[in-house]
């Protein structure tokens, strides 16, 4: 079964970044709604409020797909691990993590712009968050991509969101963090104003940010990562998130990633 066409897994290769609408039906947004709700009601261990003090509620959570069923039924009775399979080319998907992200209205904190794949501890060519909103996001307050980024495969410092310190550790193998200006990059910018239902899809080695939520609605997403069959375990020097070591995760550098803790949601 094809759930897109080739020309979104051709732009995904290109730019790094795609936009797919109307890739969620709304039993499913509906399912997530309830999911994160209930995890925003009960938070893991990881759950927090990400804003300045004073600057509104962006709540964040991650790793809680086991005590919330939505967030890996989405995947694999859902549409988005065999999504997210084509665009990786990969013939066995696993989750390797959902993330909550909530931005409440007038949430003044905004995330840096960064690149995912140097906070996991993992490597590999075939990775893809889906990125998927549950309210309106315009352009305002939708993450912006650098298209094309992530081509060569370079990875940047991992830095703090709110002091852009490098994190704690040898982050001496990484480039330095490039200088980023979106006026002068404005060509390579990709940005979406999104319906429920609408997803973006993005390789971990892209560069993204998300401005704040200064309007008044809410901004509620959820990030479903997923990984192919070519990516393996990698241990960090310095600190990863999520801190799977630290949950108790123990593998040798190359392993595999274990599916008791990154289930399968979707083979070809």
């Amino acid at each position: 079964m094809t759930l897109i066409d080739t020309g979104f897994v051709e732009t995904f290769r290109h730019d790094g970044v795609v936009a797919l609408r109307g890739a969620v039906d709304d039993r499913w947004l509906g399912r997530l709604a309830e999911a994160i709700d209930a995890n925003m009601a009960s938070p893991g261990p990881y759950g927090k409020n990400h804003a300045d003090e004073g600057g509104g509620v962006y709540f964040g959570d991650y790793v809680n797909w086991q005590r919330f069923a939505a967030f890996r039924d989405v995947a694999d009775a859902g549409p988005l691990g065999e999504i997210a399979g084509q665009l990786m080319g990969a013939s066995r998907v696993q989750l390797f993590h959902e993330h909550v992200l909530v931005k409440e209205p007038g949430t003044t904190s905004a995330t840096p712009w960064h690149q995912d794949l140097p906070y996991y501890c993992l490597d590999g060519g075939q990775t893809v968050s889906i990125w998927v909103p549950l309210d309106h996001v315009s352009k305002a307050v939708c993450p912006h991509f650098l298209a094309g980024s992530h081509f060569d495969r370079s990875t940047y410092v991992p830095r703090r969101f709110k002091t852009l310190l490098p994190l704690e550790g040898d982050t001496s193998k990484y480039k330095p963090f490039p200088n980023i200006d979106e006026e002068r990059d404005a060509g390579q910018l990709r940005s979406f104003d999104l319906e429920p239902g609408d997803v973006i899809a993005f390789d971990y080695h892209t560069l993204h940010n998300a401005p704040p939520n200064e309007t008044g609605a809410r901004r509620r997403a959820v990030s479903l990562r997923f990984i192919g069959e070519d990516v393996r375990y990698v241990a960090r020097p310095h600190e990863v998130s999520p801190p799977f070591p630290e949950m108790g995760l123990e593998l040798a550098m190359g392993d595999r990633l274990p599916e008791d803790w990154f289930p399968v949601v979707w083979q070809g």
